[in-house]
């Protein structure tokens, strides 16, 4: 058993992301473990550029509303408790909902080869967002 001190909180690239968005690491697996985890806390608005990862994401909602959406249209409105399995290579996008904080764990494995399995795409246009957004 290891006990581990929590990491510093640092604020996700702007490149990447609209709005104020937190991530805290939680782990990050050594050989034979890929798996990589961190809490992320969206401000109200605030979310990801369209993006994919090699090997899927698993998001796990702890705190507030969120939404969830994929390129083909499909967008779920998550909170507290909800799970979203994310499958290799789906391009999504993922944040708050327009009034309200969110926070999830997010959970990926990293590639063996140590290569970023995330790949970063475009934002999300703002009409886009907020027709996902007034959707209930």
């Amino acid at each position: 058993m290891e006990l581990r001190p929590v990491d510093p909180t640092v604020k996700t690239p702007a490149q990447n992301f609209t709005g104020d968005v937190y991530l805290t690491p939680i782990y990050a697996g050594t050989g034979p473990s890929r798996m990589t985890v961190a809490l992320v806390r969206f401000t109200p608005g605030a979310h990801t550029n369209w993006h994919s990862h090699a090997v899927g994401q698993t998001l796990h909602v702890t705190d507030g509303v969120g939404l969830v959406g994929t390129r083909d249209g499909n967008v779920v409105r998550v909170r507290a408790g909800d799970t979203v399995v994310c499958p290799p290579g789906e391009e999504h996008w993922h944040g708050a909902a327009a009034e309200t904080f969110m926070s999830h764990l997010a959970m990926l494995e990293s590639l063996p080869d140590g290569a970023d399995p995330t790949t970063w795409l475009e934002r999300l246009n703002d009409e886009h967002y907020q027709k996902a957004n007034e959707a209930r």
